[in-house]
């Protein structure tokens, strides 16, 4: 048996007539690799995209699983909000204590908004805050005593006294963003959580296809005698691709992030290994079936992946984006292609450097022998996501 140290995910995905991401200039992202330009989605914009899925599989719908929301604004909205209220003191004492906050959470410079950090914070996190912020609120007979207190509270460990406290209480008070997506948090290092999904930029793999779309905007109000026949003319960017996407799931971070496990333990407790088994096996659908998309009114931008390679092994991941330097050429077939290509890279990397891990996946290409070919047991998303979970927590594949 193999050690699933890393969970490795190969997708296939094809979007026709779609504006999936847009740079400052509101055109598509793109990529030059292999002599062209390639049509790209930004590993930022898939990231946020699953997490935020309204879909049955959101990870944050998951039992006792703890999420968080990142912003510049967590101790004016959710931490000092209402305290004066609350606590019956004037609204200078909850003032004074929401800047002793900020300043330990953003920096001495934060009282701009703008030039603050803007932070993931678990719940669990946020929730802690507010209660230490009520207790040195109610506790402050003015604002001078509130000043007095919030230094004493903080002293000379600053913040850190706080995320101390945190994690003593809370193995994964971050939230499942940071244990997936990682965190900086400069006030304190020791706050700082390593990403333990690591996830590439998905780019076509073809050279790029775009034209622009002119839309017009009519006056439903226009009088008889108003003769222009459009209130606007507009331009936008649109295009057509197959993508190649690749991410990777670090087991021993993952565990670790969310129970508190060293990473070199991650073995050795199976009960601890139940909830990073159930996120990442919520991750292989989510990356399966959510798409990225901009301009979601007019282009209905929404696929699913046609083609998915899992692989589970111990030695350093690698992508298989290099199958596709030489670009696929754009005629018909161009999905047998893609899978031939991929066929003859990894077929490559393993008579050089050993096949040392263990492939399942999926094909909607019925006629092509990939997954033969490349030694991956075939399997529907469920069953596929299945075996993703049973895997990590048996720790092996």
């Amino acid at each position: 048996m193999i050690e699933a140290r890393f969970i490795q995910i190969h997708w296939l995905a094809s979007y026709p007539g779609a504006l999936l991401n847009r740079d400052d200039a509101g055109m598509a992202k793109s990529l030059p690799f292999g002599g062209v330009s390639r049509t790209r989605i930004s590993s930022q914009c898939l990231k946020r995209r699953w997490r935020e899925a309204k879909d049955a599989m959101n990870i944050g719908l998951i039992e006792n699983v703890h999420t968080g929301q990142r912003s510049r604004e967590h101790i004016e909205r959710q931490v000092i909000q209402g305290l004066g209220e609350e606590t019956g003191k004037a609204p200078e004492v909850a003032d004074a204590v929401g800047l002793a906050f900020i300043e330990a959470l953003y920096g001495e410079k934060a009282k701009d908004k703008k030039s603050r950090q803007a932070l993931l914070l678990g719940w669990p996190e946020i929730r802690f805050m507010r209660r230490e912020a009520r207790n040195i609120v109610a506790a402050s007979a003015d604002r001078e005593d509130a000043k007095a207190l919030c230094s004493e509270y903080f002293g000379k460990d600053g913040i850190r006294r706080v995320f101390r406290a945190i994690r003593a209480q809370c193995a994964a008070a971050s939230g499942f963003e940071a244990a997936l997506y990682g965190r900086m948090i400069t006030s304190d290092p020791e706050a700082n959580i390593e990403g333990a999904l690591h996830v590439a930029h998905a780019f076509t793999v073809h050279e790029s296809e775009k034209d622009l779309d002119f839309i017009t905007v009519v006056d439903d109000l226009k009088s008889a005698e108003d003769n222009s026949n459009a209130a606007g003319l507009f331009e936008a960017e649109i295009t057509s691709g197959l993508y190649y996407g690749y991410a990777v799931v670090d087991v021993p971070t993952l565990v670790s992030n969310l129970t508190g496990t060293p990473p070199a333990e991650w073995l050795s407790n199976e009960a601890g290994r139940q909830l990073p088994a159930e996120v990442t096996a919520r991750l292989i659908h989510l990356i399966a079936t959510v798409s990225p998309g901009a301009k979601k009114g007019s282009t209905a931008p929404y696929s699913y992946a046609e083609a998915m390679v899992i692989e589970a092994g111990s030695r350093q991941p690698r992508t298989f984006s290099n199958a596709f330097r030489q670009p696929v050429p754009l005629r018909r077939g161009l999905g047998c292609e893609a899978l031939l290509a991929l066929t003859k890279h990894i077929s490559g990397l393993d008579q050089v450097y050993g096949r040392h891990e263990t492939r399942t996946g999926f094909s909607l290409n019925t006629e092509s022998p990939f997954l033969d070919q490349i030694g991956a047991s075939p399997l529907p998303l469920a069953q596929l996501s299945s075996w993703v979970k049973s895997t990590i927590v048996s720790g092996y594949a």
